[in-house]
């Protein structure tokens, strides 16, 4: 069991990274090569690393009460100039990055499932159902987490994308202006202990989850 946390340590990695290259390459699809010529779309993990969110603050999450790994990568440089419609294209890669990790916990689902019904009993299924287990979770709360709409995360561009383009600006400027506050307030434990951020994410986190892994 003592090769299970650094294993799980290299899977939440490389599942940040992954979230990463999906917005580049989605950009690059859509015609912005900024992420690809900057060599970003690329699985070594040396060009993706932040400190603080690749190291600092998943060690500080598998810690916590949720006991999982969450943080972020060194975000790939996207071009909006690039853009056929920017508004639009901007929406489809902000997406990109949540929806790599929906399907990346749905792809680990099916291994989990198969596990259950393959190696139930034998000495390698609890170590293998808490890894892909936890990498289910972790994903989970990386797509959910992200979709939450305020600066700095995905869902500020998913929603300046669906909003009208006067309501889009101002809510863009204001989320230039205090995004960074809001999110300290977001995950800030004030609530007794909790974050705003896992008082709205867990109940839906685990929702999901109940669907994802069997006897959740």
């Amino acid at each position: 069991m003592d090769i299970l946390i650094p294993l799980i340590i290299i899977g939440t990695i490389f599942s940040i990274i992954i979230h990463e290259i999906a917005h580049g390459w989605v950009a690059d699809r859509l015609g912005d090569p900024t992420a690809r010529l900057s060599g970003r779309l690329t699985l070594n993990p040396i060009p993706h690393i932040d400190i603080l969110g690749t190291v600092i603050v998943p060690l500080i999450f598998y810690l916590s009460p949720l006991h999982m790994i969450f943080g972020w990568a060194k975000p790939v440089p996207i071009d909006p100039y690039n853009l056929k419609n920017p508004k639009k294209d901007l929406l489809l890669v902000s997406l990109a990055g949540p929806g790599s990790n929906i399907a990346l916990a749905v792809i680990l689902s099916i291994f989990y499932r198969i596990l259950v019904l393959t190696v139930t009993g034998q000495p390698a299924f609890i170590f293998l159902t808490s890894l892909f287990g936890t990498l289910i979770g972790t994903n989970t709360l990386l797509a959910i987490f992200n979709l939450i709409p305020i600066g700095f995360l995905d869902g500020e561009r998913i929603l300046a994308g669906i909003l009208p383009d006067k309501k889009s600006l101002k809510f863009s400027y204001f989320m230039e202006r205090y995004g960074r506050i809001l999110i300290i307030f977001l995950i800030f434990p004030i609530f007794g202990g909790s974050s705003l951020a896992s008082i709205f994410v867990t109940p839906i986190m685990n929702f999901v989850l109940r669907l994802l892994i069997p006897g959740y």
